[in-house]
């Protein structure tokens, strides 16, 4: 069931559990449980052009700015003051990829988000698969997942 309240947004699942949210970046409902209403939820809306949002995914993901910088590689000033810098943009597309890859297998973006910040990879050393992204291992880990799903799949 869901409804709104004032600026509150009020999700109760099937089996009792309520959430709240107070802003419309804490509310699962601004992601949507599918990609491509997520993939536009984090359009620039203030970049003419294919941009994507630091401020939207680090809303998204439940983290801050500074978290995000030093996952990009970049100083921290970079993501306010240049958000479309080319570290900035390589950095969300990447995180983006294996997310999708996750919603692919997951079925839906709330839970790929919450694989891709909290699942340890055993193949990985227990690594997350946002540590990864971070390191710059994208294509590693989009080769782990696609065996993965080609494992369940045959």
């Amino acid at each position: 069931m869901l409804c709104s309240n004032d600026a509150r947004i009020v999700r109760t699942y099937p089996w009792g559990y309520t959430m709240t949210a107070t802003s419309v970046a804490d509310s699962p409902l601004i992601l949507g449980r599918d990609y491509d209403h997520f993939l536009e939820y984090l359009r620039d809306p203030d970049t003419p052009g294919p941009v994507l949002s630091p401020k939207r995914f680090s809303q998204a993901l439940h983290i801050d700015l500074q978290t995000l910088a030093e996952q990009a590689h970049v100083h921290r000033n970079t993501i306010s003051r240049a958000p479309t810098s080319q570290g900035v943009q390589r950095f969300l597309r990447d995180a983006l990829k294996v997310i999708k890859a996750g919603t692919d297998i997951a079925g839906d973006v709330s839970r790929a988000l919450f694989w891709y910040r909290n699942e340890p990879l055993t193949a990985f050393g227990y690594k997350t698969p946002e540590q990864l992204v971070s390191e710059g291992r994208t294509e590693d880990l989009l080769r782990y997942v696609a065996s993965m799903e080609a494992g369940a799949a045959g």
